[in-house]
């Protein structure tokens, strides 16, 4: 038997759900960007004009921030749950670290989500 085994498989079992939440965002960003080529592509021949500011590349950027932020979540992830492992292992007690990491990434979430929701609100509107 596993000294410990709970409280291990309980880091596991949260490590697999930053995995996929991170795969997620990652998903998501790509969809992002690929939506932002189509619209690039098909709105003029569709309604006779761009639905995006020419020479605008935000839905490209955002995608690329999902991206790259999800590939984040991966790394800081493994991190923790090589951390939280030895943590489990020890006999004292200690406070648990990582709690700016976590807010860092909402907060950048957020402020993405911000982003493209007023850059997609922009373009629905201008296409009125």
């Amino acid at each position: 038997m596993i000294k410990n085994f709970s409280d291990h498989s309980a880091n596991e079992r949260t490590f697999l759900a930053w995995v996929r939440t991170s795969v997620a965002v990652m998903a998501f960003g790509f969809i992002v960007e690929k939506f932002d080529l189509f619209l690039e592509i098909a709105a003029p021949s569709m309604t006779g004009r761009s639905l995006s500011v020419p020479g605008q590349k935000f839905g490209n950027v955002a995608g690329l921030a999902l991206i790259v932020l999800g590939t984040a979540m991966v790394v800081l992830a493994g991190i923790r749950f090589i951390a939280n492992a030895r943590a489990i292992e020890r006999v004292e007690l200690y406070n648990g670290a990582g709690r700016r990491a976590d807010i860092v990434l909402a907060a950048l979430m957020a402020l993405l989500g911000l982003s493209l929701f007023f850059y997609l609100s922009h373009a629905f509107v201008s296409k009125l």
